[in-house]
C-alpha cells in the first residue's frame, strides 16, 4: 500500500511539474510575440522617421535650391547638387539605422524564440 502512495505522490509531482513548465513556456511565447510586436514597431517607427528625414531634407534642398536661383545660375547649379548629395546622404543614414534597428530587435526575437524552445 504504502508503494502505491508514493507512485502516486511521484505522479502528481511530476505533473505538478509539467504544468508549470507549460505555464513558463506560454510565458516565453507570450514574451517573443510581444518582443516581435515591438521589433515591427520599431520598424515601423523607423521607416516613418526615414521618411519624414528625407522629406525635411528634400524641402530644405528645394527652398536652398530656389533661394541660389535668385542670386545667380551657377550658384543654383552648386546648391542642388550639395543638396541632392545632402539628401541621399541623408537617406542612406537613415536606411542604415533602420536596417540595424531590424537586426537588433530580429536578434531579440530569436533569442526569444530559442528560449522558448528551451
Amino acid at each position: 500500500m504504502n508503494t502505491k502512495l508514493y507512485v502516486l505522490l511521484a505522479a502528481a509531482v511530476l505533473a505538478l511539474s509539467a504544468c508549470n513548465k507549460s505555464d513558463e513556456a506560454a510565458a516565453a511565447a507570450d514574451q517573443a510575440q510581444a518582443a516581435a510586436t515591438d521589433a515591427a514597431t520599431a520598424a515601423g517607427d523607423a521607416a516613418t522617421a526615414a521618411g519624414d528625414a528625407a522629406a525635411a531634407a528634400t524641402d530644405a534642398a528645394a527652398t536652398a535650391t530656389t533661394d541660389a536661383a535668385a542670386q545667380a545660375g551657377d550658384a543654383a547649379a552648386a546648391a542642388a547638387t550639395d543638396a541632392a548629395a545632402t539628401t541621399a546622404d541623408a537617406a542612406a543614414d537613415a536606411a542604415a539605422a533602420t536596417a540595424d534597428a531590424a537586426a537588433a530587435t530580429a536578434d531579440k526575437a530569436d533569442a526569444a524564440a530559442e528560449e522558448v524552445k528551451k
